[in-house]
């Protein structure tokens, strides 16, 4: 095994373990509401958790603006002399500046909250029943919002520093607490779709406490004061990371135009076919987190290159990085794809045992097997294109990406009804990997 791959699965390996219990949070908050309720109680916590996508992924530059420019100034630190398991002034300073902004957004989130929800669900089609499912689990789960926007700057900070340990502790953590408080205050404890709520919100503080005192223990960063985040904060500071955050922020719109559009859509196909539609994007999305692991070691890995780049020798090693990173991904890919041709109706079975939508969720089987080798390829460039932090670049896939997605669906749902939502996300698919594959010769030369 070549370093570079030993390099890759230091950092991805870790990731995936952490990974591994994300998709399996929403499972069982999915399952739980699946086996107590019915498919308007499914479809209210899909609506529910779209809420929180249209807030959270616009702050989505936290962990990817952050990881990405960490790791430059880890590679520039390395290539410096001093320490790796050090803290250089300018990682730091980083670290200083996200938590910062990410306490300011919460803040913001909590102003808004009332008018957000009332906003977005007077213009997304749902049963009265689903629609009150959502609110109930909306209100509860908002008090987790500044911890989870700092969830969002720490594990981005850590993967920059090269360090996937960290976050797959407190990912550990946060779904472990998640899961059992959840299942507890559900199901034991009969609050229904409040205590899955209210699970949620004590495992994001529980992980905010972890990711602090690996702060404070493993990083020696003890305290940082207000003359600190002051300074940090002054505009000639600021001015880099917030360049390649308002890129990464309208990256993030894009995301939203996709996948809340996708959930938003299928519900005017009724209750049962927003049920099929969660769930399928579940196990769409299962997968990606085993990608995603390489894409963490992408941003780590090329950002530290790029810190480090003095000469063409150290270009080649980019490029030596990426065709590695994609042999790992790509074989993820085929795995999931070789797993759900198998055995997808064990894994329907697995979200509810309501009849009517296993029945349903079976017209849309094979996008389920086509979906991971092109999500692989997507998930994958986008790792390398944040560790280079080129937001421009990631910025305009994802424009291009959302453009196919409203045009496919438009000219296709007339003729193939709920179909052309899957032809829509597999359309967003390609249009990032085609995109992002042209751009690389440029940034790369």
């Amino acid at each position: 095994m070549t370093t570079t791959n030993k390099d890759i699965l230091r950092l991805a390996v870790p990731s995936i373990l952490a990974n591994i219990t994300i998709p399996l949070v929403g499972i069982v908050d999915t399952a739980i509401v699946g086996h107590l309720s019915d498919a308007a109680a499914i479809g209210g916590i899909a609506i529910g958790t779209m809420l929180f996508d249209l807030l959270y992924w616009n702050f989505g530059f936290l962990r990817v603006g952050t990881s990405g420019l960490t790791a430059q100034a880890f590679g520039r630190m390395a290539s410096g002399g001093e320490q790796p398991c050090g803290v250089s002034a300018e990682c730091r300073k980083i670290l200083t500046q996200s938590i910062t902004v990410a306490l300011l957004a919460a803040a913001v989130i909590w102003a808004i909250q009332w008018l957000f929800v009332n906003a977005v669900l007077a213009v997304v089609p749902c049963s009265a029943e689903a629609a009150s499912v959502a609110r109930e689990y909306f209100f509860v789960r908002i008090w987790a919002a500044p911890a989870t926007l700092m969830l969002f700057a720490f594990k981005g900070w850590f993967i920059g520093m090269q360090d996937t340990k960290s976050p797959m502790a407190v990912d550990i953590l946060v779904n472990g607490v998640n899961m059992g408080a959840s299942y507890y205050l559900a199901v034991c404890m009969s609050h229904g779709v409040v205590g899955v709520a209210h699970g949620t919100v004590v495992a994001q503080y529980s992980g905010l406490l972890l990711a602090i005192l690996i702060v404070v223990f493993k990083y020696r960063i003890v305290h940082i004061g207000i003359r600190e985040i002051i300074a940090a904060m002054r505009w000639n500071e600021i001015r880099r990371m917030m360049a390649l955050n308002g890129n990464l922020f309208i990256r993030s719109l894009c995301f939203m135009v996709v996948y809340v559009g996708y959930t938003a859509l299928a519900s005017r196909y009724g209750d049962t076919e927003l049920a099929v539609s969660s769930i399928l994007m579940k196990l769409f999305m299962f997968f990606s987190f085993f990608v995603d692991g390489f894409a963490y070691a992408g941003e780590a890995l090329v950002g530290k290159a790029f810190g480090e780049l003095k000469t063409k020798k150290e270009k080649f090693k980019i490029n030596s990085v990426v065709r590695s990173l994609f042999n790992w991904s790509i074989g993820v890919g085929l795995v999931f794809t070789l797993v759900y041709a198998v055995w997808g109706d064990e894994c329907l079975a697995l979200m509810t045992d309501d009849a009517p939508v296993l029945e349903a969720a079976q017209r849309y089987m094979g996008w389920l097997i086509a979906m991971p080798i092109v999500s692989a390829l997507a998930f994958m460039w986008d790792g390398v294109y944040v560790g280079a932090t080129a937001g421009k670049q990631i910025r305009n896939a994802m424009i291009w990406a959302a453009v196919g997605f409203v045009v496919l669906y438009a000219a296709t749902f007339y003729w193939v009804g709920a179909q052309a939502l899957y032809i829509a996300y597999f359309a967003h698919l390609g249009a990032r990997v085609l995109y992002l594959t042209i751009k690389w010769k440029e940034l790369e030369s």
